[in-house]
This record gives C-alpha cells, sequence and structure tokens, in this order.
C-alpha cells in the first residue's frame, strides 16, 4: 500500500509505547516473507539484526510477565522504546522521509509509554500481571502486526 503520510510511523510508535521490540520484530517477520517497506531500513536487512529483533520480540513477551519486570518508563525501557520505535518508524515512512518517520514514531511512544503503563497497571489490580499482560500483548500484536501488513507491500 502507498502511504505518503507519516500514519504508519505514528501508529507503530504507539506500539512501541506498550511493548518496545514489537516494531522491529514485526517489521522483521514483514522481510522474513518477502515483504518491501517504503522506508529504506538497511539495518533488519541483515540476517543477525533481522532474527535478533524477532528473538527479541519473543523474549519481552516472556519476561513482561515476570513479576521483576521493570516498568516500561525506566530509562532502559524508554531507550529500547526510541530505538525500535525509530527504526521501525524511518522504515515505514514513505521514501525520503525516513527521518521525519523515526520521530514521529518515537514522538508517539514515549509519552504513550505513561500512559500504556498507567491503563496496564489499572488492569493488573483487576486482572494481575499475567493476565494483563497477555491481554496486552493480544492487542499490540495484533496491532503490530496489521500496521506492518498494511504499509508494506509484497517485493516484486
Amino acid at each position: 500500500m502507498k502511504n505518503p503520510s507519516l500514519l504508519s510511523s505514528a501508529l507503530i510508535g504507539a506500539v512501541a509505547s506498550a511493548r518496545s521490540m514489537t516494531p522491529m520484530a514485526t517489521i522483521s517477520a514483514a522481510r522474513l516473507a518477502d515483504r518491501d517497506t517504503t522506508g529504506e531500513l538497511f539495518l533488519l536487512d541483515r540476517p543477525l539484526f533481522k532474527f535478533g529483533a524477532l528473538a527479541m520480540g519473543v523474549g519481552e513477551l516472556f519476561g513482561d510477565k515476570m513479576k521483576t519486570a521493570p516498568d516500561r518508563t525506566v530509562f532502559l525501557g524508554l531507550l529500547a522504546r526510541v530505538m525500535s520505535a525509530g527504526i521501525a518508524g524511518a522504515a515505514l515512512a514513505p521514501q525520503g522521509r525516513e527521518k521525519a518517520g523515526a520521530a514521529v514514531a518515537v514522538a508517539t511512544a514515549v509519552p504513550l509509554a505513561y500512559m500504556t503503563l498507567a491503563g496496564r497497571k489499572q488492569a493488573m489490580a483487576r486482572i494481575g500481571q499475567t493476565r494483563s499482560g497477555l491481554i496486552e500483548d493480544a492487542l499490540v500484536l495484533a496491532a503490530g502486526a496489521a500496521i506492518v501488513a498494511l504499509s508494506t507491500r509484497a517485493k516484486k
């Protein structure tokens, strides 16, 4: 799908607010499925980064359910969101607007990380850490997959 706006970049930034590694993992999965992004993304075309991003995405899903998991708004959590959102936001931006796509994704991810954390804490108080995490996982994975699927195209 050809999309001249930065909407896909903003939306993938929203995904990063809840799961830092999901944006890069969904882009990597799309690349493995021979899908092209509009923005240039040489980093995730390298096998080490492509498979590493997938592994980190899966690992994050498990790690999030641990009682010792830190809040997403600690420094390293925000740094991971900035990096993942920036890379994925650039990949989904129109060609030539990768820097703007990265900036929009990061500007969406960081403030929303605080909002998604507040929502998660409310859910944890009602239904527990594991159940709330699984529900959040399902929502975030579905959103990430849909955004990337609608923002990429089959390679020619």
